[in-house]
């Protein structure tokens, strides 16, 4: 009996030891999706996030308390709603950012805003994940810069486990129906590559629109008409009707054609490539396949 405090000791110092060789060293130098060359000169206290998606995975690798401002639709976990705003992607505010104080910020790579947060002297690291592989990459990457490693390749492998978890579902599903899902009306897609596509087929849908027009084109809508879907996410059912030609769709004949608001927590779960990936697949797996979810 008297020997346990001592192990509870020594194994709280091996854990320490281990922490403590396991933390990143800086300065760090990493290469950002401008494939810039950026050096983070001190662990990051006062960070600025202008991305959804890196925001929700900042705080699942549990450093929210060192958000200091979030772009205008970061709105996951309820927590950083009450953060000061910086704008959006495309009106951001770079006297709002500077007046914060930050020692880093994390901009999407479309933002246009290293220059001139440079030339303030501020660190500036564009993280943009956009395909599937890139949500863990990307994860892994915002681990490092901000001294949690170990959260983040545990955050990874948790999601990986979910995400399988779902798939062994889907695997047994008896018809995958082909689908189509539109970002927006003009029309945007989703392509079999982007994480949108590849969570589609993990869902056990079948993605109607060719590898080879890219991840997120832009197509006509004759080519909706043409492969005559057997699903149909985004617009709703009225919406679909009033175009010309869709009425002959399999999936508006069917009345298949689900909805997804703009803005609500469904189109933000499916559109944020970051740690709630696997919830993501999750709903749409219900969406696709209910019978499975009985």
């Amino acid at each position: 009996m008297k020997t346990r405090p001592i192990k509870t000791l020594f194994s709280l110092l091996t854990v320490g030891l281990l922490s403590s060789a396991a933390a990143v060293s800086y300065p760090l130098t990493i290469t950002d999706d401008l494939g810039r060359k950026v050096t983070v000169a001190a662990e990051p206290k006062r960070i600025v996030s202008v991305l959804p998606s890196d925001t929700e995975t900042l705080c699942a690798l549990g450093i929210c308390d060192r958000l200091v401002g979030v772009d205008d639709n970061s709105d996951f976990p309820a927590s950083v709603k009450a953060l000061p705003k910086v704008g959006g992607l495309y009106s951001p505010s770079t006297e709002r950012m500077v007046a914060l104080k930050p020692d880093l910020v994390i901009v999407s790579k479309y933002g246009k805003l290293t220059d001139t947060l440079t030339a303030a002297g501020i660190t500036v690291v564009a993280v943009n994940p956009e395909s599937y592989d890139d949500v863990f990459s990307k994860t892994l990457l915002l681990g490092k810069i901000v001294n949690r490693e170990a959260q983040a390749k545990q955050l990874v492998t948790q999601m990986r486990r979910d995400i399988a978890r779902i798939e062994i579902l889907t695997k047994n599903a008896v018809h995958k129906p082909t689908t189509y899902y539109e970002i927006d009306p003009t029309p945007y897609t989703a392509g079999p590559n982007s994480f949108i596509g590849v969570l589609l087929s993990k869902a056990g849908a079948a993605n109607i629109i060719p590898a080879t027009l890219g991840d997120f084109p832009k197509i006509s809508p004759e080519l909706v008409v043409q492969r005559s879907p057997q699903l149909i996410l985004g617009p709703d059912l009225a919406t679909v009707k009033a175009r010309p030609g869709w009425n002959g769709i399999a999936a508006v004949r069917s009345g298949r054609v689900i909805a997804v608001v703009p803005g609500s927590d469904f189109d933000n779960l499916l559109n944020r490539p970051g740690p709630r990936l696997p919830q993501a697949l999750a709903a749409l797996a219900r969406l696709i396949h209910p019978e499975l979810f009985r």
